[in-house]
C-alpha cells in the first residue's frame, strides 16, 4: 500500500525569494536610518559651524567662542603654526574685533563625516572678507568632539590661505 503525502510543498525557489525579499528590507531600513543619523549629524555640525563664524567671528562674541572651542584645543595653521592655548584663541579673537576694519568669514563648502562615537569632522573651504571686499580663501579641517551631549571644536587645520587675485 502506497500513501501519497497530502502535505502542502512550498517549492524552494519560493522560500529564496521570499528570504532575499526580507533581507533587502532589514537593508533598506537600516540605510534609512543611517541616512536620517548623516542627515542629523550634517544640521548638528552646520549649526556649530553657523556659531563659530557667524556669531562668535562674525559678531566678536567672544562668550560664544569660548563655549564652542574645548578647553585642549589644538589650532594648526600654515602661516603661523600651532596654537594649545584656549585663551591664545580667545586673546587673538578680542584683538580682531578691535581693529577698525571688520574681518568676516562666509562658508564657500564642506562635508561632514561621523568620527565613530567620538563626533565628526568637517572639510571645507571659506572666503574672509573685510569690510564686505572678499580678501582671500582658506581651507579648514575641524574635528569636532560630542561630549556631554554638547559639540566642542577639539581640532583645527587652517592651511591653503590665499590671497584674492585682483581684488579692487
Amino acid at each position: 500500500m502506497t500513501t501519497k503525502n497530502t502535505t502542502p510543498t512550498v517549492p524552494m525557489i519560493n522560500v529564496i525569494a521570499f528570504f532575499i525579499l526580507f533581507l533587502s528590507r532589514q537593508a533598506a531600513a537600516q540605510n534609512n536610518s543611517e541616512a536620517e543619523k548623516m542627515n542629523l549629524l550634517n544640521d548638528e555640525i552646520t549649526k556649530m559651524d553657523s556659531l563659530l563664524f557667524d556669531v562668535a567671528f562674525n559678531q566678536c562674541d567672544a562668550g560664544q567662542f569660548k563655549k564652542i572651542i574645548a578647553d585642549d584645543v589644538e589650532f594648526y595653521d600654515d602661516r603661523f603654526g600651532l596654537n594649545i592655548s584656549k585663551n591664545n584663541e580667545i586673546k587673538s579673537l578680542t584683538v580682531k574685533c578691535a581693529r577698525p576694519e571688520k574681518l568676516t568669514r562666509k562658508l564657500n563648502s564642506c562635508t561632514i563625516d561621523k568620527l565613530g562615537d567620538f563626533g565628526a569632522v568637517q572639510v571645507g573651504e571659506h572666503t574672509f572678507y573685510i569690510d564686505g571686499i572678499p580678501e582671500g580663501t582658506g581651507k579648514f579641517i575641524h574635528i569636532w568632539e560630542r561630549k556631554n551631549n554638547e559639540w566642542k571644536l577639539k581640532r583645527i587645520v587652517s592651511y591653503e590661505h590665499r590671497g584674492i587675485k585682483n581684488r579692487l
